[in-house]
């Protein structure tokens, strides 16, 4: 390996690299939003509304992510919506992540026992105050677990939108590999950085959940 090019090439692929972190965080946030209220919409039952939130999840689940990201960038201007790669890139990486977590909320929402919603109504709570203030704490630290490695997962998958040129850390290490002809190099540097990042929100991820376990078991 050439400490030159190892050198030269650090500066942009960690610039590179908060883009990824930037793609993974908007799009773990939006995936949030989406998921808890698909995952709502599917235990309410309310037909109409069921049937979309079904379908948008065996689409999402039943489809590779790549074929989502080029649907959305190449298809959608042929219905007059264009987005920019970035865009494009998130809302993607949104709606992917969103099926599957709606599925993580809903399986963790009915883990709770049924008894502690009848109780809580009884008590003259309605059916969306006994879900923010007594189900959903509790159904938080079931699924905080599959939340950490959906993000986890989300940080990986932002390579994809490199083929939409979104100058992600993928993407970056193809430019730099176009000039240096050193794609072993620059792969392994890609790679090394990669798992940094991994390690890192793995280790921070497992702290949080153990410090959430603590105080709602109180």
């Amino acid at each position: 390996m050439d400490a030159t090019i190892i050198i030269d090439s650090l500066p942009s692929l960690l610039k590179a690299t908060l883009m990824t972190i930037f793609l993974a965080a908007i799009s773990i946030v939006i995936a949030l939003i989406i998921g808890f209220f698909t995952a709502i919409v599917r235990i309410v039952k309310v037909k109409i509304l069921n049937g979309i939130a079904s379908t948008y999840i065996s689409i999402i689940r039943g489809t590779p992510l790549l074929v989502q990201i080029f649907v959305i960038y190449y298809g959608l201007p042929q219905v007059g919506i264009a987005l920019d790669p970035i865009s494009s890139g998130i809302l993607a990486l949104s709606l992917n992540a969103g099926a599957y977590l709606s599925e993580s909320f809903r399986a963790s929402i009915l883990a709770v026992d049924n008894g502690q919603m009848e109780a809580s109504m009884s008590m003259g709570m309605t059916y969306s105050q006994a879900l923010r203030r007594i189900i959903l704490p509790q159904s938080l630290r079931i699924a905080i677990p599959t939340l950490s490695n959906t993000f986890i997962v989300l940080i990986k998958d932002t390579s994809l939108v490199s083929v939409i040129t979104v100058t992600e850390l993928l993407q970056m290490s193809s430019l730099i590999i176009a000039k240096t002809f050193e794609p072993l190099t620059i792969y392994l540097i890609a790679a090394a950085i990669y798992w940094v990042l991994i390690t890192f929100f793995t280790t921070l991820l497992n702290k949080l959940e153990i410090k959430t376990s603590n105080y709602l078991v109180r």
